[in-house]
């Protein structure tokens, strides 16, 4: 784990400087040769076996092997002689040395910043996961003393200038943006050194409780507040709708006497039902509103 300015980095994988003092090609060779001699000793009874264990003894430090996704970087006498591998390549002992094994998979650096402050000053905890791959293991070598711990402290300091370039809102809601901004910015920086930031994903991004708090008191009232309005608003417009009525019966009594059968209508229409009007607004009605009354009364009393 790696601490620097509040911010943390936890690699998955390292790059170790991997120095293959014997390959298993190497010892392979030596035993064929320390069996040959063995064997020709016994037979010759000459003692030849220090003929035959010189080369088997150069073999023994000759031959390296890298893996699939290696490169190897050859240095003769100092001076960078070339990459060999993947595979058995060959090398001459006390001349040549195999520097450092580079691994050119895809890699994962877990980086993680506490208490960083965003551009409206909130403090929060950001965790991002940096993909990357070594395109070019001589740029690797040759330009940077230890890409690995490179990529970590570049994506540490990134993330933090990318986040005091947003605000909280844009960090939540967009963070695949985000994500994108910093793989612009770390691939400009790691390039030279044969690197490619291939994506950066903003994993999590947490505030402090009371913070937390605040903000859902904050958008519960952003919420009642909206929807008085919605009622507010509802509620003019049915005083307007029942202004236009009012004016349409005042100069229409027969519009007002179907209305009135209308709303009798639908309180006694439910079986068991009982409609309590005063007389005065049942003659109002004329004989064609109590008869209709009467008519639609079947199903329960009306007086």
């Amino acid at each position: 784990m790696i601490q620097q300015e509040g911010i943390l980095s936890k690699p998955t994988t390292q790059d170790t400087a991997r120095l293959q003092v014997v390959s298993a090609a190497g010892a392979g060779a030596f035993g064929v040769f320390a069996v040959a001699a063995l064997a020709i000793t016994a037979l010759t009874m000459q003692p030849l076996w220090l003929i035959l264990l010189a080369p088997g003894l150069y073999y023994l430090f000759a031959l390296k092997v890298a893996s699939q996704w290696e490169r190897a970087a050859v240095l003769c006498l100092g001076r960078f002689h070339g990459m060999r591998g993947p595979g058995i390549f060959h090398i001459v002992p006390l001349v040549d040395s195999v520097t450092r094994f580079v691994d050119q998979r895809v890699r994962v650096t877990d980086v993680s910043a506490e208490t960083a402050l965003t551009r409206d000053t909130v403090p929060v905890n950001v965790d991002a996961i940096v993909f990357w791959v070594v395109w070019d293991a001589q740029k690797s070598i040759l330009e940077v003393q230890d890409f690995y711990n490179s990529v970590a402290l570049c994506a540490q300091t990134g993330l933090l200038e990318s986040i005091g370039r947003h605000e909280l809102a844009e960090m939540i809601t967009m963070r695949e943006k985000l994500g994108h901004e910093l793989q612009k910015l770390l691939d400009a920086k790691t390039n030279p050194w044969g690197i490619t930031i291939q994506s950066v994903e903003i994993r999590d991004v947490r505030i402090p409780q009371d913070l937390q708090d605040a903000m859902s008191r904050e958008a519960q009232a952003q919420r009642e507040r909206h929807a008085r309005i919605i009622l507010g608003t509802a509620e003019t417009e049915i005083s307007e709708k029942f202004a236009k009525a009012a004016e349409v019966y005042a100069t229409n009594p027969t519009a007002m006497h179907l209305r009135a059968m209308n709303m009798l209508y639908e309180a006694i229409k439910e079986k068991g039902s009982m409609v309590i009007v005063p007389s005065s607004a049942v003659e109002t009605m004329g004989l064609g509103g109590l008869m209709g009354t009467a008519s639609l009364a079947k199903g329960g009393p009306a007086s």
